[in-house]
């Protein structure tokens, strides 16, 4: 499984790129203005900024809503370095312009998704990732994991070689039972990621050592 981060925030991406465990980078317009990155030069230089830091993917989110739009700003989005995704929403034009990045070689990334019906458009359109959303379909009492295990079966049975990015991840727990429905990638927050270091067996297995090394040494 690739561990993607979901942020726009430079000092957690190095921290996750630290770690020695970090994949890719996912962002949205709704994280940069967290970080207060305002203004089209902004955003894209912030954009160059993460791919400088991270080595693989870095998903780029288009603002526009209608073809002409979707495919001018991912093709600006692509052009800003190889490491760039461009994520598109999944919608009908954004369906068109997945299919015309796919014949062009530019890779893609279907955000928005939360039905299997709408995760085979993404695949047949030729999308690089598609991205459905565990945690939001979580708030309306809807199964999320559940979804993520539908998708997974769906594109192995028929061949797809879209990858499954399991986006809207909310705690470490999210991110194990992403592991167990087959997810091809997770982007999360930092916390959850940081969170699969911790257990207490291993807390207090090492206060023994470390409490055995001071009697030995004392």
């Amino acid at each position: 499984m690739k561990f993607f981060i979901d942020t726009a925030n430079l000092n957690e991406i190095r921290e996750a790129q630290d770690l020695g465990v970090l994949d890719g980078v996912t962002t949205n317009p709704s994280l940069m203005a967290k970080e207060g990155i305002k203004g089209k030069e902004n955003i894209l230089n912030h954009y160059k900024a993460i791919c400088e830091i991270v080595s693989g993917d870095v998903s780029a989110e288009v603002i526009a809503t209608d073809y002409e739009g979707i495919v001018r700003e991912g093709l600006e989005l692509a052009a800003l370095h190889p490491s760039i995704v461009v994520k598109v929403p999944m919608i009908k034009d954004g369906i068109k312009a997945i299919k015309y990045f796919s014949e062009k070689n530019i890779r893609t990334n279907c955000t928005l998704v939360f039905s299997p019906g709408q995760a085979l458009l993404a695949a047949k359109a030729g999308a690089t990732y598609v991205s459905p959303f565990v945690g939001r379909l979580d708030d309306i009492a809807s199964d999320g994991i559940a979804l993520i295990k539908q998708i997974v079966d769906m594109y192995m049975f028929y061949g797809y070689e879209t990858e499954v990015l399991a986006a809207s991840i909310r705690s470490t727990q999210h991110i194990i039972q992403c592991t167990e429905a087959g997810a091809d990638v997770i982007t999360s927050p930092l916390q959850p990621i940081l969170g699969l270091l911790n257990h207490p067996l291993t807390d207090s297995g090492l206060k023994k050592f470390l409490d055995d090394y001071k009697k030995l040494n004392s």
